[in-house]
């Protein structure tokens, strides 16, 4: 399924993009750089079940999908 693969990819771009502003956040000795890191820690947590909620919603919008969740590449 392609929509569970673009998902993820979103979710794994948003997490390592707030660890990266995170890290040069804390190299510049910024005051921000506590609050991003807790975002970051929060995030890791937070994307991946509204991920999984997504999926949960589309499954059950759409409940005739023949494909049963699995990823059928030939």
């Amino acid at each position: 399924m392609k929509w569970k693969r673009a998902l993820a990819i979103v979710g794994l771009v948003l997490i390592c993009s707030l660890y990266l502003i995170a890290l040069v956040l804390a190299f510049s000795h910024s005051a921000e750089s506590k609050k991003w890191l807790m975002a970051a820690i929060y995030s890791t947590v937070v994307i991946p079940v509204f991920i999984y909620a997504a999926q949960l919603v589309i499954r059950v919008i759409r409940p005739n999908d023949n494909n049963n969740d699995t990823d059928t590449t030939k």
